[in-house]
C-alpha cells in the first residue's frame, strides 16, 4: 500500500486539531487502498493544543507529534514538518481548516496521472474583500518581478512526491519561501482550485509584522528587481536633478531680477529624495537581513518530544 503523510503545523488551535482529524479519517475511509500517516508538528502551543494531539496519538498510533521547545515560527516549523514525513506522497495543510481535506482525493488522483506536485489555489475566499485584494495584488506583483513562475494564490497546500521531498532535505536553507521553492525546483505540477472557507473557530495567528514578513521573503528570495530598481532610479533621479539644475540656472539668466526659487521647492525637493533614499535603503536592508539569516545557518528548530514516530 502506497502511504500518505498528512503534515499540519499547528499553534494554539486546540479547538481544530480534532476535526481536521476526524475530516482526514473520513476522506481515507473511501480510500482503502491507501496508507494514512498524520504528522501534528505543535509550535509550543500555550493552550490544550498538545494534551488534545496526546491523547489522539493514544487511540491511534497513525497520528504522530513533533513538539517544538518554543515557537519557531510561520515558515521554519511547517517545512520541517514535511521532511519529517515517511510516505510515498506528502500533503502539507494547515490546522485551521482553511485548507479543505476534502480535496485531498483530488491531489491523489492527479499525483498517480504522474505529477509530482499538486498545489490548491484558493481562486476564491470567503475572508474579506479587502484582505483577499491585497493578497491578490501582492501575487500579481511577485509573480511580474520573480525569475521564476510562481503560482498565484498559492499557500503551501498541496501534495508533493517524495521525490521532491528528499530534495527538500538537502536544501540547507534556515527560512526557506516554501511556496516560491515548490516553483523554483520545476517539477511538472498540477493545479487543483478550490473555495478558501473562513476561520470557524480560534483567532488567526497572522499578523501585520508574519505577513509582511512572508511577503518580504518571497521577494528577496525569488528576485533581483528591486535592487536593479533602485541603481536604474537612481541614475534617472540624478538626471531628472541636473535637468531641473540647469531649466532654474537659464530662468535666471533670463529673468535675472525677478525670478526666485523660493523655499518650496528646496524642502519638496529635499523630503522627495530623502524618500526615495530612505525606501531603497530599506530594501537593500531586507536582502542583507535575508543574506544574515543564511550565514548564521541556525537549526530550523529545535525539538522537544516525539510521539508515535518509533
Amino acid at each position: 500500500m502506497k502511504r500518505i503523510s498528512i503534515v499540519a503545523p499547528c499553534f494554539n488551535e486546540e479547538q481544530n486539531v480534532g476535526e481536521l482529524y476526524r475530516r482526514v479519517q473520513a476522506v481515507f475511509q473511501d480510500l482503502p487502498s491507501y496508507e494514512l500517516e498524520i504528522i501534528y508538528i505543535d509550535n509550543a502551543s500555550t493552550d490544550g493544543t498538545l494534551e488534545v494531539l496526546k491523547e489522539m496519538a493514544r487511540q491511534d498510533r497513525r497520528v504522530k507529534i513533533i513538539a517544538n521547545v518554543r515557537n519557531f515560527g510561520h515558515i521554519r516549523s511547517p517545512f520541517h514538518g514535511l521532511i519529517q514525513a515517511s510516505g510515498d506522497a506528502v500533503i502539507g495543510m494547515a490546522s485551521d481548516l482553511q485548507d479543505p481535506p476534502e480535496l485531498i482525493p483530488q491531489f491523489i488522483d492527479k499525483w498517480e496521472q504522474g505529477f509530482k506536485v499538486v498545489v490548491g489555489v484558493k481562486s476564491k475566499s470567503e475572508e474579506s474583500f479587502l484582505l483577499f485584494a491585497v493578497r491578490k495584488a501582492y501575487y500579481n506583483i511577485i509573480g511580474a518581478v520573480a525569475e521564476v513562475d510562481l503560482v498565484k494564490n498559492f499557500t503551501g497546500f498541496g501534495l508533493y512526491d517524495r521525490d521532491v521531498i528528499a530534495v527538500l532535505r538537502t536544501i540547507q536553507d534556515p527560512y526557506p519561501y516554501f511556496r516560491g521553492l515548490i516553483c523554483d525546483l520545476g517539477y511538472p505540477r498540477a493545479e487543483v482550485e478550490f473555495l478558501q472557507p473562513t476561520r470557524k473557530r480560534g483567532i488567526t495567528k497572522n499578523n501585520f509584522y508574519t505577513l509582511y514578513d512572508m511577503a518580504m521573503l518571497g521577494i528577496t528570495s525569488h528576485s533581483k528587481v528591486p535592487l536593479r530598481l533602485a541603481t536604474m532610479g537612481g541614475f534617472a533621479i540624478s538626471g531628472l536633478s541636473l535637468l531641473v539644475a540647469l531649466a532654474y540656472f537659464v530662468y535666471k539668466l533670463v529673468a535675472w531680477n525677478w525670478f526666485e526659487t523660493g523655499m518650496a521647492p528646496l524642502v519638496i525637493g529635499l523630503f522627495f529624495f530623502s524618500a526615495v533614499q530612505l525606501t531603497f535603503i530599506g530594501m537593500l536592508g531586507e536582502y542583507v537581513a535575508a543574506i544574515h539569516t543564511q550565514v548564521m545557518n541556525r537549526p530550523r528548530v529545535i525539538e522537544k518530544e516525539r510521539i508515535n514516530f518509533d
